[in-house]
């Protein structure tokens, strides 16, 4: 008896479509382990620079690699999505791949956006004229740091154009008061105190970040008035070029919550 043709035909189609499935399916699985792989790169980016084992700069430069990747996950996981015959585990598949990778694409692509919206400076003082010195933090600044000296006239232009609402502040508690408060705002803040210099009313603090470890160091100069008190913050980054806006950030939060610890 003769082949069928409609059933020879069918058979073909059949075969085609389980071929083409099963490359969507490669295809997707291919995006899903990269997405991943991007995602753990970044991570470790930060973890590795951590534990001495590359220059934050090799970091930063495996951060952008990942983000070129994720996109090719992202790219792979929706072609595959889009040639495939949707069954459950090549959408689950396709899906996490897109969100992973996307996730990966994102945080770096947000960091950009920061970056471009804060001047490249990196050490912001509510007194440009005469910036508060740092004396401990200036020991434990490794050869790759940036010194512990001011940066100068171009930085305080560019500081009072970004941040003009960073102001000494004038408080009516006696300068003991405000020392004491200090160190308990430094505590809050989850920074490391330094130095604490009661004669001198002086504080040295250092923070660091999360994923980097990036340190960032904070000094508060208190200074008696008629009636009060006049605080002054400095904060500088060790290592970058920007801050994306941290140190101004890191003096913002430091007053409102010295004034919520005073009452004021």
């Amino acid at each position: 008896m003769p082949d069928d043709p409609l059933l020879m035909e069918t058979n073909m189609n059949a075969q085609t479509a389980s071929a083409e499935n099963s490359l969507a399916r490669r295809i997707v699985l291919i995006g899903f382990v990269l997405a991943v792989l991007c995602t753990f790169a970044a991570f470790f980016s930060g973890i590795g620079y951590r534990m001495e084992l590359w220059h934050f700069r090799t970091g930063i430069q495996i951060i952008k690699w990942s983000f070129w990747a994720a996109i090719v996950a992202v790219a792979l996981s929706v072609i595959g999505l889009a040639m495939s015959r949707k069954t459950r585990s090549v959408v689950v598949i396709s899906v996490l791949g897109i969100v992973i990778g996307g996730i990966t694409v994102y945080i770096p692509l947000s960091w950009k956006q920061t970056l471009d919206a804060h001047p490249y400076i990196h050490d912001i003082t509510t007194d440009v004229d005469d910036p508060p010195q740092f004396v401990a933090v200036a020991a434990v600044r490794g050869p790759d740091d940036h010194p512990v000296t001011y940066d100068g006239p171009d930085v305080a232009a560019q500081q009072k154009e970004a941040y003009p609402d960073l102001q000494p502040w004038i408080s009516g508690a006696s300068p003991s008061e405000v020392f004491m408060a200090t160190k308990k705002v430094v505590e809050n803040m989850g920074m490391e105190l330094v130095v604490a210099n009661e004669g001198d009313l002086h504080i040295e603090a250092t923070d660091t970040t999360l994923l980097y470890g990036f340190k960032d160091d904070m000094v508060v100069r208190i200074v008696e008035t008629n009636g009060g008190s006049r605080v002054d913050v400095r904060s500088k980054s060790r290592v970058g070029r920007s801050d994306l806006g941290q140190n101004a950030k890191r003096i913002r939060t430091f007053f409102a919550e010295l004034k919520s610890e005073l009452g004021e």
